[in-house]
């Protein structure tokens, strides 16, 4: 991160302790560092964040994030959802903020780059609630890979696990992925968090922007490059470890004395 005047955004990284799909996965080993130091260094390399936190639900992924000299805000366990935890920790903070960046604890692998895009991005399209960048990437049918469906403006329209929209007539190999790294204005997440329950698209599909849909947030896409790469399921766990390997930013920071 750098200093000036443009530092209006911060950085909040919601980590749940027992995930239902691989308990304890934010302190899990890649390399020389637990999961979620990854997540957290290579977010402080973002130029366009004031400040970053980890916003955890246990002592244990507390403790580590002390050790490694990470700053961490500690949550309810009662949180079923990223953007509901990091309102908490925002609350926390009591420091005013023009964009709150939601960046998910298991993307180990996440671009700095990309999370400045998205920073720039919501900088010049105000008027928007909630920024949420896509992938192009190749077609799959994995439940785990999120897909945006959005309209002519970029506006969007609905977010899925499913092969929507279904192309009866075309056909296609290439899908809009939804990437880990979302902007919120203030009174977006405010509003998202305060709504009483999870609605009913969000409990159906287990993706929480459609409940920013369903009480009329305006969220708008755009395209980036690159990859994104989270931690679901053990297999994932096991490609992120040789990955790390041979990836240019863990190079940089895996000695790295965090202050």
């Amino acid at each position: 991160m750098v200093a000036g005047l443009m530092r209006k955004a911060v950085g909040l990284i919601p980590t749940r302790f027992n995930s239902r799909r691989l308990p304890g996965k934010s302190l899990k080993m890649i390399g020389n560092l637990p999961m979620i130091i990854h997540t957290y260094r290579r977010s402080k390399m973002a130029k366009n964040l004031a400040d970053v936190f980890i916003c955890c639900d246990t002592k244990e992924v507390f403790q580590v994030a002390k050790k490694f000299n990470a700053k961490v805000i500690i949550t309810s366990k009662n949180h079923k959802q990223g953007g509901d935890r990091i309102f908490e920790a925002y609350k926390k903070i009591k420091k005013n903020f023009d964009q709150v960046i939601d960046i998910q604890g298991d993307e180990p692998l996440i671009d700095p780059y990309n999370i400045d895009q998205v920073v720039k991005f919501h900088r010049k399209n105000k008027n928007y609630d909630i920024i949420l960048p896509n992938l192009p990437t190749k077609f799959t049918k994995n439940p785990h890979v999120v897909r945006l469906v959005f309209n002519r403006a970029k506006e969007v329209l609905y977010l899925t696990r499913s092969d929507t929209p279904y192309h009866f007539v075309s056909k296609t190999n290439k899908i809009f992925k939804h990437l880990s790294v979302i902007s919120f204005k203030p009174h977006a997440l405010r509003d998202f968090a305060n709504y009483s329950h999870k609605s009913k698209l969000e409990n159906l599909e287990d993706i929480e922007l459609l409940r920013a849909i369903d009480i009329g947030l305006k969220i708008k896409t755009f395209s980036l490059k690159g990859d994104s790469f989270s931690i679901d399921v053990p297999k994932n766990l096991t490609d992120a470890q040789k990955k790390m390997k041979t990836d240019k930013f863990y190079k940089i920071y895996k000695d790295k004395n965090d202050n």
